[in-house]
């Protein structure tokens, strides 16, 4: 049974988009956000919340990670109607610039067919790529947080920081 109002769900092959996750829990406490692995823990686990976050990042030319690839079908079993859903992609906007974020955008078009409500959409400001799936239909921002380890790493930890709040705003858990 959960204890915290949050339910953060991440798959990661090498352990970015958990250091995010873990990042995300130490910002917002232990009480707010229970965290899982998707390769350990079953998706179904996500209707015990009203607010979700989940970390995907893209791999190589707008790929899904292999976790995510592997339960892909199974977000379709999943009741996300009426569920406040925030995302937050990992990518490289400098070596696959075409692509950057790709999978957040797969996930985030998925989720909104299933019914979830989005929130945590974030600027597009301050990143130099060429393409991505994960912008809004205006283009102006991502349809979550857009992370670049790879070459923005000074930049995480604030974005990051930002963004928490931004959400718990939007899932109404703070004023």
């Amino acid at each position: 049974m959960s204890k915290a109002p949050v339910g953060l769900f991440y798959g990661s092959s090498t352990c970015y988009t958990e250091i995010v996750a873990d990042k995300i829990r130490e910002i917002l406490s232990e009480e707010v956000v229970d965290v899982y692995n998707i390769t350990d823990d079953p998706l179904v686990i996500a209707e015990q919340y009203d607010y979700l976050i989940m970390g995907i990042p893209t791999w190589d030319y707008g790929e899904l990670q292999e976790d995510w690839e592997e339960i892909w079908e199974e977000l379709d079993q999943v009741n996300f109607a009426g569920r406040k859903v925030a995302l937050y992609g990992l990518g490289d906007q400098v070596g696959y610039p075409e692509w950057f974020l790709d999978a957040m955008g797969y996930l985030h078009f998925k989720l909104v067919k299933l019914g979830a409500q989005m929130v945590g959409y974030w600027p597009n400001d301050g990143y130099d790529f060429e393409g991505s799936k994960a912008l809004t239909e205006d283009q102006a921002q991502f349809v979550g947080l857009a992370i670049d380890d790879e070459n923005q790493f000074d930049l995480t930890d604030e974005r990051l920081a930002k963004w928490c709040d931004q959400i718990m705003r939007e899932f109404k858990l703070i004023h």
